[in-house]
This record gives C-alpha cells, structure tokens and sequence, in this order.
C-alpha cells in the first residue's frame, strides 16, 4: 500500500511540476535571468529562478526517490544487519532539536537573521503544523510495520522530519550568512535520519520521504508567512545568484546506489556462484585545485545475496572498500557538469558460509573508475548521478579470478 501511495504521489509531482514552476515569489518580486549561452539556456534559468522550483527542487526529489528506495527497504535494513545488527542509541531523539537549538540560541545573541523575531516564529509555527500534518496523517493512514516489528507507524519517519525541517529553517534564517551554516544543519539532519535506520526503528523510504516532508513544510510554511507579512519584518531580501561555470567543484557527500556482479564465479571446485543486485552506501568527496582536476576518495559499504549452485543462501555477501585517486571535472554549463575519475585502494570481504562451503575473510587491491554528471541546485548543494566500475579481488586467495562490480547510483554532494 506504501508503495503505491508514492507511485501515485511520484505522478501527481510529475503532472504538477510544470504547473509550479510558474509560482511567483511571495513577495511579489520579478527574479533576475543572467545573460545566456543559448535560448535553451535562457528556459533552464527561467524555470529554475522562480519560487516554484526554489521551494521543492530538493524536497520533491527526495519524495519521488522514497518510491524508488521502498522497492529495496529490504535490501538496505539486510546492509544495516550485516555490519550494525547490535546498534541501539537514543541520541537521535535529541538530534532532531539541534539545528533548532543553532537557530534559536543565535538569535538569542543577537546574530541577525532573514526574519524579525515575530515573523521567524509565525513562519516557523506554521512549518512545524505542515510537517506534524503531514506525517501523522501518513502514519495513521498506512499503518506500515516498523523493521523492529514493535509498532504500525513506521511510514513516514517523524523523527527524520523534524530534523529536517529544523535545518530548513537554520538555512533559512542562516544560510545567506555563511554555507557552512547549511552545511551544518544538514549533516546533523542526515546523521538523525542514519540513525533511525541504524536503529532498526524505519525503512529506508521512510527516512527519505521524512526528509523531503520536513523541507517541503519548511518551504511552505514560509511561503504562507511571507504572504501575510510581505516586508514587515524582513531584514534579508531573497537573491537570485548567478553561477559561476568555472568555480572548482570541490565536494564532499552521501551516495547510494545498486551494485550488480556480472557472471558467475567458481572460487572453490564444486561451488559456482552468482550474486543478486543489492544496496551500496558509501562517502565520497574530492578538492579541485583547478576547475578540471583535482584529488579525493571514497568509501562505500555493500551487501549482496548470493546463489551457490543455483541455491539462494541465507547469508549475505558483504564488502567494504576504501579507494583514493584523481578526479576530472568538466562544466557543460553553469550547472551541469560531467565528469570521470580513476580510484585504486584496499576492499575487504567478510567471512561468508554457505551450506558446505566456507569463504573466510580477505582483502586486497581494487581498483575502479566511473562517470558521472552533476547538477548544481545552488551554490552548496549538488545531485550526482554516477556509473562506477570496479575490479575487486577474488573471491578466495587461491583463485585468480579477479570480481567484476557495477554500480549506478546518485549522491548528494556539499560542494565548498
């Protein structure tokens, strides 16, 4: 029943997304269009400088993703059991408040913010009303059954929402002061949705639609606010920025994807085997000392089911690899870029037993490559999607027989 609420929720935005694209800011206010390349240009910048888009070009995304994620919420709660299945903290229901408390205790000492004390607190009563809406209403009506099996109110994560929607309103108030602000408020966000996974306490999806649900009410909240105040209270006028296509695409983020091992593999005589398509989670980030190269690294976690002798195991094949080396970066425009890299490193595999057959833990040297292309939503954030490849080690020590690793997936980036 998730699912289909969000496929159906991922075509309402699909159909609707034209229709606000035309929103006009709150304010009333005409955004500026910077000369362009090309009369294709000169539309991109049209649509993405209205408020339409500024209001749900992260949120929307993150809601029409939580469709996709729920068709693997299995296969990412089998990627926390396999390194994590102890994990229990409550630091997360502290977590959510933090970028609250950043925001209220700045203002309290008396760093000025976007809003006058009135219009922060309108703004932000009415973002707290859209966000508790949203999710109690989604909890009640599908009822979906946490992974720890203890209540049916897993879909959507509040926890994740609230988080998120602090952050919002941190870089709302914040964020025309200083990145870093955003940036802040945004991790101790994503590291409170982390958590509820590594809980065990919500699916994949969950956290993902939380996190859109949260923004999403911050914008909206705002917007309404804005309607009823207009310039009362405003210290801090919205701006267009016009972006610079030669900035060095520094960055840093948290990336997600699909893994598939192509073939089969026979690391023992007798024992051949093939692996599913499963969930990798990974860190990756690189300094550009030019608008072209520059050097960094990644670490990623995956988890896939394998098949011995045409028998699905119960046990899971997992791996973990830490791998450095150059980035290339092209711009394309002023927000696309495409790029490339080249990474060798260390992979490790942890023991695995099967009926029969045991393969013990090992490492080695891996190396890989991949592509990518990149879309700049503002000056510090970026969407990556990428296509990596990698040649791992074998399987086993006594076999030549190097693994072969493709990955698809997409990464939210801080770029700096």
């Amino acid at each position: 029943m998730k699912r289909s609420f969000l496929l159906c929720l991922s075509a309402v935005f699909l159909i609707s997304g034209p229709v606000s694209a035309q929103i006009k800011d709150s304010l009333g206010n005409e955004c500026l269009i910077p000369a362009a390349e090309s009369s294709f240009s000169q539309y991109v910048y049209r649509r993405t400088s209205t408020k339409g888009y500024r209001m749900t070009f992260v949120a929307v995304p993150l809601i029409l993703g939580g469709a996709v994620v729920s068709l693997y919420d299995t296969d990412f709660r089998r990627l926390r059991n396999g390194y994590v299945r102890s994990f229990h903290h409550d630091y997360d229901d502290y977590l959510q408040y933090a970028p609250a408390a950043l925001l209220v205790g700045m203002k309290v000492c008396g760093v000025e913010s976007r809003s006058s004390w009135g219009r922060m607190l309108v703004s932000d009563a009415f973002s707290a009303g859209l966000m508790a809406a949203a999710v109690n209403s989604l909890k009640y009506s599908f009822r979906v059954m946490r992974p720890d099996g203890s209540t049916r109110n897993s879909f959507p994560s509040g926890h994740t929402a609230t988080a998120f929607m602090t952050a919002t309103m941190l870089h709302k108030e914040y964020g025309h002061r200083s990145p870093w602000y955003s940036i802040g408020g945004y991790t101790l966000a994503t590291l409170t949705g982390v958590t509820r996974q590594l809980n065990n306490r919500h699916w994949m999806s969950d956290v993902v639609v939380g996190a859109g649900i949260g923004i999403l009410a911050t914008e909206f909240g705002y917007f309404l606010a804005d309607l009823i105040f207009k310039e009362k209270g405003l210290k801090v006028r919205e701006t267009y920025v016009v972006f610079d296509r030669y900035r060095h695409p520094s960055f840093v983020g948290f990336s997600v994807g699909l893994t598939v091992i192509p073939g089969s593999y026979t690391p023992y005589a007798g024992m051949h085997t093939d692996f599913k398509v499963g969930p990798t989670v990974g860190v990756q980030g690189a300094w550009f000392a030019s608008p072209y190269v520059g050097v960094g690294g990644r670490f990623a976690v995956t988890n896939l089911e394998m098949n011995v002798n045409g028998v699905p195991q119960n046990d899971e094949f997992e791996c973990c690899s830490v791998t450095a080396g150059p980035y290339f970066s092209y711009p394309l425009s002023t927000r696309w870029r495409i790029g490339s890299k080249l990474l060798c490193g260390y992979e490790h595999y942890k023991p695995y037993t099967t009926s029969g057959y045991r393969i013990e833990g090992r490492g080695g040297f891996t190396v890989g490559t991949g592509f990518s292309s990149t879309y700049l939503v503002n000056r510090n954030l970026s969407v990556r999607f990428t296509a990596d490849y990698d040649v791992a080690p074998p399987l086993v020590s006594s076999s030549c027989v190097a693994m072969h690793k493709l990955t698809l997936g997409m990464a939210v980036s801080a770029m700096f």
